[in-house]
């Protein structure tokens, strides 16, 4: 099992900037990519970045590339989520999830899941 926690959510102001974080723990080396998903109310969730444990490129949604950046600490098993120039459409409850490399984009790939964080972006 791995066990995901994020922590970082809150409001902010449109242009703000947050950063999140998802400590992971236990068998974590079953996994190979850990990534942000975002669900707002009334709608599907959404992939926004991932980023593999061992290397390799960075994942983002077209909505936040240039805004936010995805980054990992592989000595304290953390991975952040810096958020910049947010927009109300940003308002979602995040997510982190770990999983396996394939299909980054979709829930499909991962498979243990934190309870999210909520962000508000008050316009």
């Amino acid at each position: 099992q791995v066990q995901l926690v994020e922590s970082g959510g809150g409001l902010v102001q449109t242009g703000g900037s947050l950063r999140l974080s998802c400590a992971a723990s236990g068998r974590t080396f079953s996994t190979t990519i850990i990534g942000w998903f975002r669900q707002a109310p009334g709608k599907a969730r959404e992939f926004v970045a991932a980023i593999s444990w061992t290397g390799g490129p960075t994942y983002y949604a077209d909505s936040v590339k240039g805004r936010f950046t995805i980054s990992r600490d592989n000595a304290k098993n953390t991975v952040t989520l810096q958020m910049n120039s947010l927009k109300p459409e940003d308002t979602a409850v995040y997510s982190c999830a770990a999983g396996q490399y394939s299909n980054v984009p979709s829930t499909t790939a991962y498979r243990y899941w934190g309870q999210g964080t909520q962000v508000t972006v008050a316009s």
